[in-house]
């Protein structure tokens, strides 16, 4: 059973989001709050495995709150609610520990998706959001060749770096790379030690920064 809270400070959004999600008998809704810091407070003495998150609330708004709940709790992953207008704190709060972002006006099917993905451990990526912030980051991005290559990251580590940051699992970069999945584990891991990171997220924050996208 997936522990779950929803924190926006739209009443209606969280109620309806409770109403979507009683339907799949996996995920518990075990709290729903108007502000990060409410959220914040819950989770330093509650079981919370996920958190849906809406980034602009007015007294705590979500970036705030995924680095405060991740400086508690590192376990606890945490997906965005956002618009189209949201990209630099998504962004921000990725670098914070969130583990993906969704609209706001994801199906309920995707929200599911989404909250399975995440407390498996998976990047979660709407696809439309990742469009407008790779374009963004393409027309600004000034990346040389040795920006990458002080890395000495190999083209097939370049190309799973691409897929982790578009969202895919261990399984579906497998089948797009014909490769094992035990293959695919060991170069994640063999990525994170080169770049010195913590997790699938930062890699994806790494391939926009990059441009690798």
């Amino acid at each position: 059973m997936i522990k779950l809270i929803i924190v926006d400070d739209e009443i209606l959004i969280r109620e309806g989001l409770k109403i979507l999600l009683s339907v799949y008998k996996d995920i518990e809704v075990v709290g729903d709050f108007s502000d990060g810091e409410e959220a914040y407070e819950f989770c330093k003495n509650n079981l919370v495995h996920v958190a849906l998150m809406d980034i602009r609330m007015e007294k705590c708004n979500g970036v705030e709150a995924t680095r405060m709940i991740k400086s508690i709790k590192e376990e606890i992953k945490i997906i965005i609610l956002t618009t189209f207008k949201d990209s630099e704190y998504i962004v921000k709060a990725l670098s914070y520990g969130a583990s993906g972002y969704l609209l706001k006006n994801s199906s309920s099917e995707k929200i599911y998706e989404a909250i399975k993905g995440a407390y498996s451990g998976n990047v979660v990526v709407n696809p439309e959001i990742a469009n407008m912030m790779l374009n963004e980051n393409n027309n600004n991005k000034h990346v040389k060749e040795n920006d990458i290559n002080e890395f000495q990251l190999s083209e097939k580590e370049i190309e799973i770096i691409k897929l982790v940051a578009e969202g895919l699992t261990n399984k579906e970069i497998s089948e797009e790379l014909f490769l094992a999945q035990g293959t695919i584990k060991n170069n994640i891991s063999t990525i994170l030690s080169k770049l010195d990171l913590r997790d699938r997220t930062q890699i994806a924050i790494f391939a926009f920064k990059k441009g690798l996208m």
